[in-house]
């Protein structure tokens, strides 16, 4: 990264793991059970607001000094400088991505991009657009009167207007987002099942080959590859699966437990 802004995320990301997994566990034990068995040349993780809330930032250090990037998922939602005091701390971790809802606002959004500073090694920062278990009805239950990709096209506009790296969006909206946003604007799509996969509680999904085809810059998988009885083949699986090899990974995928 160069200078703030979508232009300091321009990396070379075919040579990069594209695979964000997802620890959605309630403690560090477990957590840390799973990372010993992954690596950081095939995968970055992502820690939510569970694990956050009862691990806290030690277990986020500890991750980082593994060699992990770290995506820290907390979904920063305040008025903007209870946001940016909590960006300037994230970023004092050491983390590699940190997220904000675009739906605060683009003075939020740019006060988030002040408190991840502007230093070389400063985390990349996006927003989420429309959450993956969202469709149009529950977008009207909440008076939002759009599809769910006409509403994250615009949060992602605005986004790019406040000069954050990218978005969190749906695989769904991943090709319109790229053609309208560039293509250094940053893409990280959740909702990621692969083909042999079922939904869960996501609505909006897409394959792993597919969102990269459509546009992804990186993929947020979790329950395909925690809760599979041998993770790292569900990972290794997964990888395939991206690089178009035959689908050795059907037997893996459905031994999840």
């Amino acid at each position: 990264m160069t200078s703030p802004g979508p232009g300091a995320a321009a990396v070379d990301r075919a040579r990069e793991p594209r695979v964000i997994v997802a620890l959605d566990f309630a403690d560090a034990h477990s957590t840390l059970a799973l990372c010993r068995r992954l690596s950081p040349h095939l995968c970055r993780l992502k820690i939510g607001q569970e694990l956050f809330t009862t691990a806290g930032p030690a277990l986020v250090e500890q991750l980082v000094r593994s060699g992990f990037a770290v995506f820290l998922d907390l979904k920063f939602h305040d008025i903007p400088n209870t946001v940016t005091q909590a960006c300037k701390s994230a970023a004092a971790l050491g983390v590699w991505m940190v997220d904000v809802h675009a739906s605060g606002g683009r003075e939020m959004m740019e006060a988030a991009r002040e408190g991840i500073g502007s230093a070389v090694e400063r985390p990349l920062l996006v927003a989420v657009t429309i959450l993956t278990s969202l469709d149009a009805a529950a977008l009207r239950h909440i008076g939002i009167d759009a599809t769910p990709e006409e509403a994250a096209a615009r949060l992602a506009r605005l986004a790019l207007a406040s000069r954050l790296d990218g978005v969190v969006c749906s695989p769904l909206e991943a090709q319109r987002l790229r053609r309208e946003c560039g293509p250094q604007f940053l893409l990280v799509t959740p909702g990621i099942r692969p083909s042999e996969d079922g939904r869960d509680d996501q609505k909006r999904v897409a394959t792993p080959r597919a969102a990269l085809d459509s546009g992804a810059s990186y993929l947020v998988i979790g329950r395909p590859i925690t809760r599979a009885t041998d993770p790292v083949a569900a990972l290794r699986a997964i990888h395939e699966e991206i690089a178009g090899a035959p689908a050795s990974s059907s037997s893996v995928l459905k031994g999840r437990v």
